[in-house]
């Protein structure tokens, strides 16, 4: 689960030539049974042909394909219902070349998933039209270190034109993963970014039972930790893709509002018993470790130093959009 606020808080997203901008993205991460599900969002804006993002993976899907027509709105309204008056007026493998093991078009979206080290990553991307912030080499092997999958997006306006898609409608996409190591990747969201930028999003996690979590730094924090409501989830089910949604899961909201060079870390999540969230999954180290806590005391929790070596499963989503050329390394 995570979403992307507008472009401008989220690290300077850009198009080939600089008008097409990713306005919005959301992402519902659900882990359920050994499976993990992205239900994820991209709204674009702007005058132009192509832009792409490039998304880390925990693992090699089975399937992409469209999403839910409004599974995202509905997770958007439990956190933040509309005022009454309104509410009727509602939507570290590395290779020298990277392996495509799945292709999809989606609307307007051509979806590529490949496989490969951060440098495999990176070329496949520059050889595919992609533009590479300066920072995209270590962001691209910090998460190739722990997975070596990514999904690359490719939106591409003219097909949205010919598809009657208005600039900032949203394309959701359904992520299916066989998984028992996911985690919620959080850094990728600064790529690009000036250090002092702000970066605004919003996690939401769906698990079995209540997590334990695990982050690297401040502002991540708990605004609802509680059972999901037998309304939200009735609502889910109901939606495209969208059966799998069992009677009881827990429902979890951590809204993050960080600067870009404080965003070093991504979000761990242990669900299962006796078990702790990893520091690798949070990519982070024991000095740098923080429990997110309720919104009102996020950030001054510091994980024990006991906790190294110990499982984690994770759910999560993470974006980046490229638009400078760097030099492969």
């Amino acid at each position: 689960m995570a979403a992307a606020a507008p472009a401008g808080a989220c690290g300077g997203l850009v198009g080939e030539n600089g008008t097409i901008r990713l306005v919005r993205t959301t992402t519902l991460a659900a882990y359920h049974d050994g499976i993990e599900r992205y239900v994820t969002s991209f709204a674009f804006t702007g005058e132009g042909k192509e832009v792409g993002s490039i998304v880390p993976l925990p693992a090699a899907p089975t399937a992409v394909e469209r999403g839910g027509d409004w599974t995202l709105q509905r997770l958007a309204r439990e956190v933040a219902p509309p005022v009454a008056e309104f509410a009727a007026a509602d939507g570290a493998l590395q290779s020298k070349s990277a392996e495509v093991i799945l292709e999809t078009k989606i609307d307007a979206l051509d979806i590529t998933v490949i496989r490969g080290g951060g440098s495999a990553v990176g070329k496949w991307a520059l050889d595919h039209g992609f533009f590479l912030s300066p920072d995209a080499p270590e962001v691209l092997d910090f998460y190739a270190r722990r997975s070596p999958v990514f999904m690359a997006a490719r939106f591409d306006a003219t097909r949205a034109a010919a598809l009657g898609q208005r600039s900032g409608d949203g394309t959701p996409i359904m992520v299916t993963m066989p998984t028992d190591r996911p985690w919620v990747p959080l850094r990728i969201l600064g790529l690009g970014a000036k250090p002092s930028e702000t970066i605004n999003a919003d996690v939401f996690l769906l698990t079995d039972t209540k997590p334990q979590l695990l982050a690297g730094g401040r502002g991540l924090g708990i605004e609802r930790s509680e059972a999901a409501n037998q309304s939200l989830l009735s609502d889910l089910r109901s939606d495209k893709h969208m059966e799998w949604v069992p009677d009881h899961m827990w429902f979890t909201h951590l809204p993050l509002n960080a600067r870009a060079g404080d965003l070093q870390y991504d979000l761990a999540v242990a669900t299962g018993r006796h078990e702790l969230p990893r520091l690798t999954d949070a990519g982070i180290t024991e000095t740098a470790a923080v429990i997110p806590a309720p919104v009102a005391s996020a950030g001054n929790a510091v994980w024990p130093i006991a906790v190294g070596g110990f499982a984690a499963l994770t759910a999560g989503f993470g974006l980046i959009a490229w638009r400078r050329v760097v030099t492969d390394r």
